[in-house]
C-alpha cells in the first residue's frame, strides 16, 4: 500500500489480521503499559503508517500520558504528559473530534513540539479520540507518516473504529487497575483498623491498671484501716473514711472517662449536633462557637466525626494560642462537612505531611485523617503562620 492510497483495508484477510491482533492484545492481560505497546505496533502494521502514539487519560482526567509507542519512542513511555487542551492530542481529547494535518503542522496553533518525539521528522498526522460508550474518553490515538500523505475520510473512520475498539480494552484495564488499587487500600485500612484497635485496647488496659485498679487497692486499704481503728481512734477512722470517699469519687470519674473513650454515651442520648455542643462546653479555657445542624448518620460515621472534632479542639487548646474557635456541621446533597476553624498562630502546612509520627508533628493529624478515611471521607487541613488553622472533614452521604 502506498502513501497515496490511504489507510483502507482492501480485503477480508487484512481485516481478520487486524481483529486477531486486537484479540491477542486483549488476551495479553490487563496491564496497561503492555496493552498500549501492543496496540501501537498493531496500528502501525494495520494502517501502513510510520509511528503510533497511544496517549491515555489520567485518572484525574486532566492530562494525557504517553502509555504506548512504537520503537524507538517506547523509551519515553510514562514520561510525556500533555494537559487537556494542550497540543493536538490535548485538543482532540478536550473536543473529542479527530484532527488531520497533511503538512506544515508547525503552523497549526494546536501543535506542540516534543523534542523526545522528533515531530520534525514526520510530515502528516491523524489524531483521533479513543472513546467507548460506557466508559467515555479513555485517550487519544496518533499516527504519523514521514512522507506527505492525504488521509481520507475512510482513513479517519478506520482509525476511529480501531480507537473505539481499543478504548473498551483500555477502559477494562483501567477498571481492573482501580479495583486492584482499592483492594490494596482496603487491606491497608483493615491493617490500620486492627492495629488501632489493639493500640486502643492496650491503652485502656494500662489506664485501668494504673488508674482504676490502683485506686481500688488504695480504697480497700483505707477501708481496712478504718475498720481496724474503729475501737482505737474514731478520728483516725473518720479520716480514713473521708479518704476512701475521695478515692471512690476519683475512681468513678476515671471509670466514666474510660467508658467515654470507648463510646461517648452522649451520642446515644443527644445525637451528633447536641453532642458536639456538649463537647464544646467541656473544653476548658476555650470558647467554642457551634453551628451544627442535626442529621441522620450511620453510627460509625457519627462517632468518627465526634472523635475528629474532639481531636481538633484539643489541638486548638494545645497549639493555637487563641481563646475562641468555631465548630460547624453542615450537609449537602452529597456529603456531610465537619469544620473546626481557629484564628490562632497557625503553622507551615506545606512542611508537614500526613503520615508523620505524632511525636514529630504534634498535631494528631494522622489520627484524624485515618478516621476520615476509614468512613470513606477525606480530611483537609489549611493553615499558615499567623492566619490560624482550619480542619475540614468531608464524608459522602449514602
Amino acid at each position: 500500500m502506498t502513501a497515496a492510497e490511504g489507510l483502507g483495508l482492501p480485503d477480508a484477510c487484512q481485516e481478520n489480521t487486524l481483529l486477531v491482533g486486537i484479540i491477542e492484545a486483549i488476551s495479553a492481560g490487563p496491564e496497561l503499559g503492555l496493552l498500549a505497546a501492543k496496540v501501537a505496533d498493531l496500528i502501525v502494521a494495520a494502517t501502513a503508517t510510520d509511528v503510533c502514539f497511544v496517549h491515555v487519560l489520567d485518572d484525574g482526567e486532566r492530562s494525557l500520558t504517553l502509555a504506548g509507542a512504537t520503537p524507538p519512542f517506547d523509551e519515553h513511555v510514562g514520561r510525556i504528559r500533555l494537559p487537556l487542551g494542550d497540543g493536538v492530542a490535548g485538543w482532540v481529547a478536550s473536543h473529542q473530534e479527530p484532527v488531520v494535518i497533511t503538512e506544515h503542522k508547525e503552523s497549526d496553533l494546536r501543535y506542540r513540539y516534543f523534542p523526545e518525539l522528533r515531530g520534525r521528522d514526520f510530515t502528516s498526522l491523524v489524531s483521533v479520540p479513543m472513546a467507548t460508550r460506557p466508559g467515555g474518553l479513555v485517550g487519544v490515538l496518533n499516527v504519523h507518516t514521514r512522507r506527505r500523505r492525504e488521509f481520507t475520510e475512510r482513513d479517519v473512520r478506520v482509525l476511529t473504529s480501531i480507537g473505539a475498539l481499543v478504548a473498551g480494552v483500555i477502559h477494562q484495564a483501567r477498571l481492573h487497575r482501580r479495583l486492584a488499587l482499592r483492594e490494596r487500600i482496603h487491606e491497608r485500612f483493615t491493617e490500620q483498623v486492627v492495629a488501632a484497635q489493639e493500640a486502643e485496647r492496650r491503652r485502656l488496659a494500662a489506664d485501668i491498671h494504673d488508674g482504676i485498679t490502683q485506686r481500688l487497692c488504695s480504697l480497700r486499704f483505707h477501708l481496712d484501716a478504718a475498720a481496724g481503728a474503729l475501737h482505737e481512734s474514731v478520728d483516725f477512722a473518720a479520716a480514713q473514711l473521708v479518704r476512701a470517699q475521695q478515692l471512690a469519687d476519683l475512681t468513678s470519674e476515671e471509670a466514666r472517662a474510660a467508658i467515654n473513650d470507648l463510646r461517648p454515651p452522649v451520642l446515644d442520648d443527644l445525637g451528633l449536633a447536641d453532642s458536639l455542643a456538649s463537647l464544646a462546653r467541656s473544653v476548658a479555657g476555650l470558647e467554642v462557637v457551634v453551628d451544627a445542624e442535626e442529621c441522620e448518620l450511620p453510627d460509625h460515621v457519627a462517632i468518627a466525626l465526634y472523635r475528629i472534632a474532639q481531636e481538633a479542639l484539643q489541638n486548638v487548646v494545645k497549639h493555637a494560642g487563641c481563646t475562641r474557635t468555631y465548630l460547624s456541621v453542615a450537609t449537602t446533597a452529597d456529603e456531610v462537612i465537619l469544620r473546626v476553624r481557629d484564628d490562632g498562630c497557625g503553622f507551615d502546612r506545606g512542611s508537614m505531611a500526613f503520615g508523620e509520627a505524632p511525636a514529630t508533628d504534634g498535631y494528631g493529624m494522622t489520627s484524624m485523617e485515618e478516621r476520615a478515611e476509614l468512613i470513606g471521607g477525606r480530611l483537609e487541613v489549611r493553615s499558615r503562620p499567623g492566619e490560624g488553622t482550619t480542619v475540614t472533614a468531608r464524608v459522602p452521604l449514602g
